[in-house]
């Protein structure tokens, strides 16, 4: 194993700013895992350095295949995670909003710009991130529909879900698109949790890395097969969403199957304690995403379905 700055930049108040990699093998840049860009990923980066460990094991072992080099990144942001803040802590901006970068920019363009310099040309790209909204996922990965993107090389990831995500305009910024664009064949990994570690979710996303590594012959590696994963084009989801602010108080779980008409969540007016709206499900399906803070804004989406069953 192999320890390398990837990027480096002075602070006027601090240490310096370090974003640190650790590089596996020896050969053609073969697989690139990125964790946590913002300060709230903990799953992220926490799994990230299971997979550091289990690399190191592997690459003692000589499980690593000749001709193949990984490179994994636990950590862009670690200013943020340290003061515990969500976004760059000194204007609030998004490093993931910032791809591929410009080294004259803001700072966190010229950190974007010197990751993605660094990080350029792998033949695979792996992110580990984290979805805008609070809450609890379905183990999934998701690719952007760039025109580069491979669906069937997703499924070899062996989780339940591999999900098609339409491109918006703001999602030309993120690194999993400008992977894609740059010849880097990117996915995205959700595990079910951001600012608390789920161990069990943490194994499973490890192990569904391994397994892709293992297929692509990167690595010497056997586990077991996994999901016969199902293709949904985000959009395809069904949103349910709140009409009332208040507490939310959910009646059911992240990959429950639900019926149609199936009470999924009440809101409870904060002050009298009374239910101002109750939440029942428009279809039978699955339950893919849910809301888990104790408070919710109006007009949010708390529930994402996946119409039919398992």
């Amino acid at each position: 194993m192999k320890k390398r700055i990837i990027f480096e930049t002075s602070s006027l108040y601090r240490d310096a700013f370090r974003v640190r990699g650790f590089e596996f093998g020896e050969g053609a840049r073969s697989a690139c895992i990125i964790g946590s860009m913002r300060g709230n990923e903990v799953q992220q980066i926490y799994i990230c350095s299971q997979l550091v460990k289990k690399l190191k094991s592997l690459e003692e072992q000589g499980r690593i295949r000749p001709g193949h080099s990984i490179m994994v990144i636990p950590s862009v942001n670690p200013y943020s995670m340290n003061s515990k803040e969500r976004f760059w802590t000194t204007d609030k901006t998004d490093i993931n909003r910032m791809f591929p970068g410009y080294d004259l920019g803001e700072t966190t363009q010229r950190i974007a710009a010197g990751i993605f310099e660094a990080i350029r040309g792998y033949q695979f790209g792996i992110q580990f991130t984290s979805f805008y909204m609070p809450g609890r996922f379905m183990p999934h990965v998701r690719m952007m529909q760039t025109g580069f993107e491979d669906l069937e090389l997703a499924k070899q990831f062996g989780m339940p879900y591999v999900i098609l995500r339409k491109v918006r305009p703001y999602d030309t910024t993120t690194l999993n698109y400008n992977w894609q664009i740059w010849a880097t064949k990117a996915f995205s990994i959700y595990s079910t949790s951001t600012p608390e570690i789920d161990k069990e979710s943490a194994r499973d996303a490890i192990h569904s890395v391994l397994r892709f590594l293992a297929r692509q012959q990167i690595i010497d590696y056997t586990t077991h097969d996994g999901y016969i994963s199902s293709v949904v084009v985000d959009t395809d989801m069904v949103s349910v969403r709140t009409k009332t602010a208040g507490i939310f108080d959910s009646k059911v779980r992240v990959g429950a199957e639900i019926a149609q008409g199936q009470l999924l969540a009440q809101i409870i007016d904060p002050l009298e304690g009374e239910v101002k709206e109750e939440l029942v499900s428009p279809v039978d399906g699955i339950v893919f995403f849910g809301h888990n803070e104790p408070l919710t804004y109006a007009n949010t989406a708390v529930i994402k379905i996946v119409s039919g069953g398992l």
